[in-house]
């Protein structure tokens, strides 16, 4: 570090890191980022779990499978013929691989756009807000900031008797580069993930099966969600079996899984070409803080943090994975940016109740607030609306017209609490129901908005009118 005393120090350079250091850039701080991420030559790769190797690569690859999905099953319905259709796995894995080291590259320059002083290596937080920083291509040393920010993300969570050798057995990781279709995929875990990454190779070639331990299929999704999710799953194939646990894993001698599962009927074995394992996330703080750093750890290994993000160390923050919340991109970027904001002297805000969910399947799922169950768990008197998107004229023109929408509002004051969305774009329908939370809006005021037509935000302002039993394109 060119100046060993900096205004700021964040160690992480992910989405949360990544928008704290940017925006206390931008408001006048002297920053240094710390991060350790390097790609396949040695460079420095910032961006965190999200950019290389979650978020931003599995889309890459979710978008390759459904264009070669389409090709194969939807475009007849269009007139369109195509004779012969073929994947070259490399080659869409080498976008993959473009998309993200361009990503980085973007990211790197507006660290230097911004006098960011970025640091490739590993920190860690020591007493009195001083930093211990280990750089790839130098010796270490310490520094003191007036204020730090821890944003480390997370690591995936290994299960008892199933060992990762990132070739046959793997997470996240693994399974976006694969150099070839597993003829059978089993998958540990059928959330997020799993979903994503079992629908990717699915819809190559593969046979994916997903063991979920728990009895329902996204238990924290709305109940009319869920069973519409495993209904349009069940139809594209993906076997997914609930109630199972998985007891063991071995790799044979050939390179078959071998996967001991249990459940209602008891105990069998099952073999795989490749085994997935993501049964979610924890905090990465196990190398990040001194014994006497002051910072305080939850039971789940998670930084101590109050509703501003400040640990108990006064000047020492933390955001993202590693303190509670959803463990989210966005969420992770908007803390950030808030904890920067009331460094300056500003007022940082971020509603966790307004963070919406995004699964990006196809259908895509979105969500955000209560669901009914948790408005009931609550004790909230609640109305609900629904429409589905082939009552839509633009989902049956664009042939995409599987889900609905569907929205939760208070009984008396008709605020809407929640939005629960499964079907096309739904990723980005959800932002106006974001929106209408956030400004404490109704029911009715989405129900009174124009929505331009033929349009998928139809279905929006037609679940609005549900709630009041009006809407025009459904018996009521």
């Amino acid at each position: 570090m060119s100046d060993h005393t900096k205004d700021l120090i964040v160690i992480g350079g992910g989405p949360g890191g990544y928008a704290a250091a940017i925006r206390a850039a931008q408001l006048g701080l002297s920053v240094a980022l710390i991060d350790d991420r390097q790609d396949e030559s040695g460079q420095a790769a910032p961006g965190g779990t999200c950019l290389n190797v979650g978020c931003v690569p599995s889309k890459a690859l979710l978008d390759s499978s459904k264009h070669y999905h389409h090709v194969q099953h939807d475009y007849a319905a269009h007139g369109i013929t195509v004779d012969t259709v073929k994947m070259d796995i490399g080659t869409m894995i080498e976008r993959k691989a473009k998309v993200v080291k361009q990503l980085n590259g973007g990211l790197r320059q507006l660290f230097k756009a911004n006098k960011i002083e970025f640091i490739n290596g590993y920190g860690k937080l020591l007493a009195e807000r001083q930093v211990e920083i280990s750089p790839h291509d130098s010796d270490p040393y310490t520094a003191k900031a007036k204020h730090v920010i821890l944003a480390a993300g997370s690591v995936p969570i290994a299960i008892p008797n199933v060992e990762m050798d990132g070739k046959h057995i793997v997470d996240n990781v693994g399974a976006l580069a694969f150099d070839h279709v597993p003829k059978r995929l089993g998958i540990i875990g059928a959330g997020v993930i799993g979903l994503e990454l079992g629908s990717v190779w699915k819809r190559l070639g593969s046979d994916v099966v997903l063991f979920e331990a728990m009895g329902e299929l996204l238990s924290v999704v709305d109940a009319d969600i869920s069973k519409a999710a495993a209904k349009a799953f069940k139809q594209q194939g993906l076997d997914i079996r609930l109630n199972t646990k998985v007891a063991g894993a071995t790799v044979g001698k050939k390179g078959q899984v071998e996967v001991t599962v249990s459940n209602d009927e008891g105990e069998h074995s099952e073999t795989f070409d490749r085994l997935l394992v993501c049964v979610g996330r924890r905090a990465a703080s196990d190398t990040l803080l001194a014994e006497d750093s002051g910072v305080a750890l939850d039971e789940r290994g998670r930084v101590v943090v109050d509703d501003d993000c400040q640990t108990q160390v006064q000047g020492v923050w933390a955001i993202g994975d590693l303190v509670r919340g959803p463990m989210l991109a966005h969420k992770a970027s908007e803390e950030g940016i808030a904890v920067a904001e009331t460094l300056a002297g500003q007022h940082g805000h971020i509603n966790l109740h307004h963070v919406p969910w995004v699964i990006y399947t196809d259908p895509e799922i979105a969500w955000v607030g209560h669901t009914e169950k948790t408005a009931k768990e609550a004790g909230i008197e609640y109305r609900s609306g629904s429409f589905p998107f082939a009552a839509t004229g633009r989902g049956l023109a664009m042939g995409e017209a599987v889900g609905h929408v569907k929205l939760i509002a208070d009984a008396e004051t008709d605020r809407l609490l929640g939005a629960q969305i499964i079907g096309p774009s739904a990723s980005e329908l959800i932002a106006e129901c974001v929106v209408t939370m956030e400004f404490a809006g109704a029911a009715e005021d989405l129900a009174r908005i124009v929505h331009a037509h033929p349009t998928l935000s139809e279905a929006v302002h037609e679940a609005a009118l549900a709630v009041d039993g009006r809407a025009i394109h459904k018996a009521n």
